[in-house]
């Protein structure tokens, strides 16, 4: 799976806005380093961050089921940044114990997992 539903955005260039953000980048500066619209942006960020609890603890469990040694992130200064952490630590552990996942991005396996619902309400 390569988008979210009701994002016309590849999930790529979603997750690529939301590890900035993790990192610390604002919103406009993300829109115009990708090259859309501020609001769109502004609009994966809040969802994300309305949601970012829920997705943690959903990845992180992924992340223990999965992996064969698993290591937990550590935590970081913000939620949003500690869920991002979560998502990139799930596809490090499935990608340990099925290396074939290695050949998709972490994102995609995030929508794959997520059936595309990563920033809709509803999920998990």
């Amino acid at each position: 799976m390569f988008v979210l539903v009701r994002r016309v955005d590849l999930v790529e260039v979603i997750g690529a806005a939301l590890a900035a953000k993790a990192a610390g980048a604002g919103a406009r500066t993300i829109a115009a380093w990708l090259g859309r619209p501020v609001e769109t942006v502004r609009g994966w960020l809040r969802r994300f961050g309305r949601r970012a609890e829920y997705v943690r603890a959903y990845f992180t469990v992924l992340l223990v089921d999965a992996g064969v040694d698993p290591v937990p992130p550590a935590a970081t200064l913000t939620a949003f940044a500690d869920a991002v952490s979560a998502v990139a630590g799930a596809w490090e552990a499935v990608r340990s114990r099925w290396p074939a996942v290695g050949e998709v991005s972490p994102w995609r396996l995030a929508a794959a997992v997520s059936h595309g619902r990563l920033l809709a309400p509803s999920w998990p």
